[in-house]
């Protein structure tokens, strides 16, 4: 309960600008401000009791507590380990950045392509931090999660073998921003290990909340070049490397020193005049520093000698240690896929600068809910968290028919936190996403899902390229106007799961969740003395042995006999809370009992649930599946969204995601009486009511 008012909290600060740049959330409610003081009042240096220095923070396997790679290592402060420490010396460079043992090269290779930009390092790297002043051995960072920035304080103890640096350090030894920004980067994923393995593009998007684009290589489009050049020039952020294809290829030297499976950063691309033609050359740069291209157009390669010695010594400049140029068609024969975050979108496909319209969603799959898998499984791909997003503009350039103009959108999917759960056994699940084009008598339907048969007559307009497990998948579409559905899946149904849904269009597209309206109109039988049978009443007065009125206990009584009576219907029988919870609905007298009317009224309800149960129990066994349960909501006249529908699931599915009569009943009638309670107490009519504490407590505790 608490969990989900805090989700409700958190929701009403977003709305009000929290999780911007400029107003980040504070991680684990650590503000560094305060903090500092703190330590600065009292004359101590922070120690971080929510990362601390030990082997819990190094790793959980290969970095566990016993694990030989840890043996031997002492968590020191900078200023233990040089005389002078420093935390940026004239500004954040790509020489600050040297891989340790740990395998976070995709993570360094995105550290040294943010260093080329100083307005993006500022936004990472919150100024004013020192060893000098104010110094308190706190430090902070500000990363980009799942639609929001988050504000990371570590202190700077940091874990050192023989003297020196375990994992990044800078290559003078004495600077300590990307050690520190790596260890903030680690508290953030839960430990040093989680940082083994990942894809640059992870780093990039975190680093900026940019969009990403990956390209395959052997499938390089014909102006890869011309893109390559307009990136870097908007200083987007770029990766390239080169796949494995067995464990041991994995850091594999090639015979012309490139390293497989190893992300590396583009820095540059020119155009040379090389024996008078033009020569494209791109600039790559691995994060280890010390091996580099051997190849044509590597630093003592004899192509050099061929080109106007000025432009040799302009690009020579250009170049650090690590960094190499080689020939573009090297490049795309040597590489496999290229990353590319773009920080403008709009620059990969036009000269022209246009901001591009952004719409975020945040969902989960939810075993019994929500997770509905791929469309390979028919009975509860329409679970799924559904989103529509409509197309009223054309781009200004589209090449669609005169009749049919087109948009562009970028659709990109990423799952959330699944980094952090590494520890626990988690892998990344297979992701993807399915378009579909909504016909014109479907486009005002937006307040419950769109059901089984939809999706059984429609076929996709679009979808992602494949389900794959990578933090993210993503593609760029060229859609006529129009209204579509975007649906985001597992592969598999029953995979929980929270993702990051992201729209991106060149004009301004509207968008919203499907199924995001709550509201209720139940059955409800008018009864009256006249409607009321002998027989009826006769069997009333037997059960109360003539008292007029019923309590929960004789109620219990009645219902478990008749319900013992139908082998059609599976159930432990009615719980006497769940009989106490029925009078409640119906007991407008407070009494605490039913009268013959009022039970009358409830014996009707639950006539009209049973159909209702036994209609979607289409399996005949006697139970409800929890997708089941989402129809059976609908016909009992609820409308309801994901989250409540996540929250029905968890209360009233049993483990196998089976929901029996009387867990059913229990339902209909707690949302009953939940949805009167709400409508008493709200008189306008508004949609909101405010209560006192006491008077929320006892309305929570009915």
């Amino acid at each position: 309960m608490s969990g989900v008012a805090a989700k409700v909290a958190k929701d009403r600060a977003v709305a009000e600008g929290l999780g911007t740049n400029k107003n980040a959330v504070k991680y684990l409610n650590q503000d560094f401000e305060e903090l500092r003081a703190q330590c600065l009042a009292t004359g101590t240096l922070f120690k971080d009791e929510n990362f601390p220095a030990c082997p819990s923070a190094l790793g959980y396997k290969d970095l566990g507590p016993n694990s030989p790679k840890t043996q031997g290592v002492v968590w020191k402060r900078p200023s233990d380990i040089c005389p002078n420490p420093q935390f940026i010396v004239d500004g954040a460079t790509r020489a600050d950045i040297r891989q340790g043992a740990l395998g976070d090269c995709w993570l360094l290779a995105a550290i040294a392509s943010l260093t080329l930009d100083e307005d993006l390092v500022a936004q990472v790297v919150p100024e004013n931090q020192s060893f000098q002043k104010n110094y308190a051995g706190i430090f902070h960072f500000q990363f980009w999660q799942y639609g929001e920035w988050v504000d990371i304080v570590v202190d700077d103890r940091l874990p050192t073998k023989n003297g020196n640096l375990v994992f990044v350090h800078s290559a003078e030894g004495d600077e300590f921003w990307s050690a520190l920004l790596e260890k903030a980067y680690a508290k953030l994923s839960g430990s040093y290990e989680a940082l083994t393995g990942g894809s640059t593009i992870e780093g990039f998007e975190d680093f900026t909340g940019g969009i990403a684009e990956l390209y395959d290589l052997k499938k390089a489009p014909a102006d890869l070049f011309q893109i390559i050049q307009k990136a870097l020039t908007a200083e987007s952020l770029l990766g390239c490397s080169i796949d494995i294809t067995n464990a041991y290829d994995t850091e594999a030297i090639t015979s012309r020193k490139l390293v497989k499976g190893h992300a590396y950063s583009v820095t540059g691309a020119e155009e040379v005049i090389y024996r008078g033609q033009q020569e494209k050359l791109i600039r790559v740069r691995n994060p280890w520093g010390e091996v580099e291209w051997t190849g044509p157009w590597s630093d003592e390669a004899p192509e050099w000698s061929y080109i106007d010695p000025t432009v040799r010594a302009a690009l020579d400049k250009k170049s650090d240690d690590g960094e190499f140029w080689m020939a573009f068609p090297d490049f795309v024969k040597e590489y496999s896929r290229l990353d590319i975050c773009n920080l403008s979108p709009d620059s990969l496909t036009s000269n022209e600068q246009q901001k591009w319209s952004i719409t975020l969603f945040n969902g989960s799959w939810n075993r019994g809910s929500t997770a509905g898998g791929c469309q390979n499984y028919t009975a509860t791909f329409w679970t799924n968290p559904q989103f529509k997003i409509k197309l009223d503009e054309p781009d200004d350039d589209h090449d669609g028919a005169a009749h049919e103009p087109c948009c562009t959108v970028i659709v990109g999917l990423m799952q959330k936190n699944r980094r952090k759960q590494k520890k626990m056994g988690e892998d990344l699940l297979s992701i993807g996403f399915s378009l579909f084009r909504i016909p014109e008598e479907l486009e005002n339907h937006t307040e419950v899902h769109l059901g089984r048969d939809f999706f059984l007559r429609n076929q996709a307009t679009a979808r992602s390229d494949t389900y794959i497990n990578m933090r993210e998948v993503s593609k760029r579409l060229k859609l006529p106007v129009g209204e579509y559905l975007v649906v985001p899946s597992t592969f598999e149904p029953f995979k929980n799961g929270g993702f990051c849904l992201r729209v991106f269009s060149e004009k301004q597209a509207k968008a919203l969740e499907v199924g995001d309206v709550v509201k209720a109109n139940p059955y409800e039988p008018h009864i009256s003395n006249t409607d009321l049978d002998v027989n009826f009443k006769n069997m009333f007065e037997k059960l109360t042995e003539e008292k007029d009125e019923m309590n929960a206990a004789e109620l219990r009584l009645i219902l478990n006999r008749i319900l013992s009576k139908r082998t059609n219907l599976k159930s432990d029988g009615f719980s006497l809370s769940t009989c106490r919870e029925m009078i409640c609905l119906l007991d407008m007298d407070g009494t605490g009992t039913l009268s013959l009317v009022e039970f009358k009224t409830l014996w009707l309800k639950l006539q009209k649930y049973m159909e209702i149960y036994t209609k979607v129990d289409t399996d005949r066994s006697g139970t409800m599946d929890a997708h089941e349960m989402r129809l059976a909501l609908q016909e009992a006249g609820f409308t309801l969204n994901n989250k409540i529908q996540h929250t029905i699931a968890q209360r009233y599915a049993s483990k196998d995601l089976s929901i029996d009569f009387d867990g059913f009943i229990a339902c209909m009638i707690r949302l009953e009486t939940v949805f009167k309670m709400f409508q008493l107490l709200d008189n306008n009519k508004s949609g909101v009511i405010n209560l006192s504490l006491p008077e929320w407590l006892c309305s929570t505790l009915v």
